[in-house]
């Protein structure tokens, strides 16, 4: 996917977990962020999706002040449809006002910054919708190409050197000798080779042996690597290999759960 397609991805995944969520009981807990209630939850896509608009549109290449200008979301529940909606037009306009190859900071330790951030919105609106379903009682569901692309980008960050460098505790629970995990997905093209070296993380996109593989519908693989679902409770995915080492990397993607 290029830029301007996740940034219309973005304001469409966005638009159904507004109407998921406007109106709700604002202390519902979040199962799937054990720490969140529901306004946890919308004051984080909302806020990040500001965040993120004036990163962008200012064209930073240093993070700080749109940290400090991050805004939290409405209490009033029936403010949110509206609230998220302007925040997700502030994105688009800020991606349009630039280009793939802008200066801005790219917390992955790249230098395409604008294009981290359109695939980052991205793959944040649909793990978080994901959410919103496990809180409400919704049935999520997503487009199998859409579900590849997302876990693209959870797989990107989680695998980059921005990433173990900035995580230490990450970093010494993620060495390795060598050892390989696949994930494959049977419904669209998307496969994805991760090996634990003893100084980073190596992601490929090839069909190799590996110590553990799992392979099923993209949705459930992005569920399951997300921690949005554990896989005993994913009956579409088949593993086979190291459970152990399956079980450690799952483990450890706590990015966003905070888990």
């Amino acid at each position: 996917m290029e830029t301007p397609a996740y940034v219309k991805a973005v304001v469409e995944q966005t638009s159904a977990f507004a109407d998921w969520v406007h109106g709700r009981d604002a202390a519902a807990p979040v199962p799937t962020c054990p720490k969140w209630t529901l306004a946890d939850l919308v004051g984080h896509v909302g806020g990040t999706q500001r965040m993120v608009a004036m990163l962008v549109g200012e064209q930073m290449t240093e993070p700080s002040r749109a940290y400090a200008g991050y805004v939290p979301g409405p209490t009033d529940s029936g403010q949110w449809r509206a609230w998220l909606s302007d925040g997700t037009a502030e994105a688009r306009q800020a991606f349009a006002s630039v280009a793939d190859d802008t200066p801005v900071w790219d917390p992955s330790g790249g230098t395409a910054g604008v294009r981290f951030w359109s695939r980052r919105l991205f793959g944040e609106a649909c793990v978080h919708r994901a959410d919103a379903a496990a809180a409400l009682g919704m049935r999520y569901e997503l487009a199998s190409e859409l579900a590849v692309a997302a876990i693209d980008d959870w797989l990107e960050m989680m695998t980059s050197r921005g990433y173990w460098e900035n995580r230490p505790g990450f970093a010494d629970a993620m060495r390795g000798g060598g050892q390989i995990l696949r994930f494959h997905a049977t419904d669209a093209p998307g496969e994805w080779v991760v090996r634990r070296e003893p100084d980073m993380i190596v992601l490929e996109r090839a069909h190799t042996k590996a110590d553990v593989v799992v392979r099923g519908p993209a949705v459930e693989l992005l569920l399951v690597i997300s921690r949005r679902r554990p896989l005993d409770m994913a009956p579409t995915l088949e593993s086979q290999g190291d459970r152990a080492l399956l079980d450690h990397w799952i483990e450890h993607m706590d990015w966003v759960t905070n888990g």
